[in-house]
């Protein structure tokens, strides 16, 4: 036979396979990679029968080796026959009732009204820290429920124009109204000195206390104290020059001040009697004296005082 001119063929090939050497050639493959993957014991649908081969009970096929029923469970009737029996037994399965939900039960409260507060201002007098102390009654709080705090941006609220200036400190416990405080829009510190709350359960009585972070302080000159940040009230008197050194103050007169012998010193930083406002000055030698209302008022008396 003349190997070497037929279509396909090389010399010493051994010649071009038929087409039924190449389906042997492919179940053989496709056994071997099923024998990998697949336990072919597990299958429900795979028995062995008296006779030596193999069935496929779903399928009603029968096959001579474990290779060839390998080779029909991946072939298409084999996996239209498991979608149509997977389908019927969905259709035929009772409706299983689906898990039932952890239900929260939403605890519902009359609302009565909005409770008793008071806020204090301080200011730590070493550093001069700003703080807000808190104080909010719940005389009538329900059993079991503790109050509850936050700070709300004033982007979340709906009541005012929002202003990035403001924040807002809330307070909520029931049965008692949601109540709020606009605050300034400043870092707070949260230490643990400087940031506590406290519920006094016998009292029913909430406190909360925080502080402000301090801002930079402004650096001193040599030689001078740096400020703390606490402001001192103005000069309660107005109005008077500052006091004249003693050699440029004028000589006293002649016959001497009233009340003081001529010749005789003047007090050292005293400002001459033209130099005070009209309400300092000492006064004037008169018959009458000067009657104080409760409205404040003053007026002259003709009677000896």
């Amino acid at each position: 036979m003349d190997f070497q001119h037929r279509a396909g063929g090389k010399t010493g090939s051994g010649g071009v396979a038929s087409s039924s050497e190449s389906n042997r050639d492919r179940r053989e493959r496709l056994r071997q990679l099923a024998l990998e993957t697949i336990d072919i014991n597990k299958d429900p649908y795979f028995m062995k029968n008296h006779l030596g081969s193999y069935e496929c009970k779903l399928c009603l096929t029968l096959h001579n080796n474990e290779g060839s029923y390998l080779a029909h469970t991946q072939g298409k009737k084999h996996q239209t026959n498991l979608a149509r029996r997977a389908a019927k037994e969905a259709k035929e399965a009772p409706a299983q009732p689906a898990p039932e939900k952890v239900k929260v039960e939403v605890k519902k409260f009359v609302k009565i009204g909005r409770p008793g507060y008071k806020v204090t201002k301080q200011r730590d007098p070493e550093i001069g820290q700003q703080s807000l102390l808190f104080q909010i009654d719940y005389p009538e709080i329900a059993e079991g429920i503790g109050p509850r705090h936050r700070f709300m941006s004033a982007y979340e609220q709906r009541i005012e124009p929002p202003d990035r200036r403001w924040q807002y400190l809330l307070f909520a416990a029931e049965p008692y109204e949601t109540i709020a405080f606009k605050v300034p829009s400043r870092e707070i510190d949260k230490a643990e000195t400087r940031f506590w709350t406290h519920w006094n359960r016998e009292t029913k009585q909430f406190f909360l206390q925080f502080h402000f972070k301090m801002e930079k302080a402004l650096v001193a000159p040599p030689g001078q104290a740096p400020s703390l940040g606490v402001k001192r009230p103005p000069s309660l008197i107005t109005g008077l020059a500052p006091h004249p050194h003693s050699d440029s103050m004028p000589p006293p007169p002649p016959g001497g001040m009233h009340g003081m012998p001529p010749g005789a010193p003047m007090p050292p930083h005293m400002p001459p009697p033209g130099a005070l406002p009209p309400h300092l000055r000492p006064p004037l030698p008169m018959d009458g004296c000067l009657d104080s209302h409760s409205d404040g008022t003053h007026s002259l008396q003709s009677i000896h005082c």
